[in-house]
């Protein structure tokens, strides 16, 4: 499975998916790579476990640099799993973005080396 969950009105998002070529991978396969906008399209707990299976945690998942998070006041307190995934359920801000998904691996963030890594995995 190739997927890509992504805000569509993120600058980030929409800047990984040019640099990387997602944007002309998609067009040339078609429904063969899977875009979700996680603002529109809610994640579902089935496709957050199954990324949690692949990146080895609810927290590898979860942005601190959401607004929300110092809105909770979510830094003062001691995050467990269950908590970093019910927050990414409820609010899709909380998600590390983008996710993209090729086959068996997983990409996760906006950091330099993951952006390098996606770009080798694409060529």
């Amino acid at each position: 499975m190739k997927k890509i969950y992504h805000l569509g009105n993120c600058t980030t998002c929409q800047a990984i998916i040019k640099e990387t070529g997602i944007d002309v991978l998609q067009k040339k396969q078609g429904n063969k790579l899977l875009m979700q906008d996680i603002k529109f399209e809610k994640i579902t707990p089935a496709q957050l476990d199954e990324m949690k299976k692949m990146a080895g945690s609810y927290e590898a998942l979860f942005s601190r640099r959401a607004i929300k998070y110092k809105e909770l006041g979510l830094k003062d307190k001691k995050l467990e799993e269950k908590d970093y995934r019910n927050f990414i359920l409820e609010e899709y801000t909380f998600l590390k973005r983008p996710v993209v998904i090729l086959d068996d691996k997983i990409f996760i963030g906006n950091d330099k080396k993951n952006v390098e890594a996606l770009k080798k995995a694409l060529s």
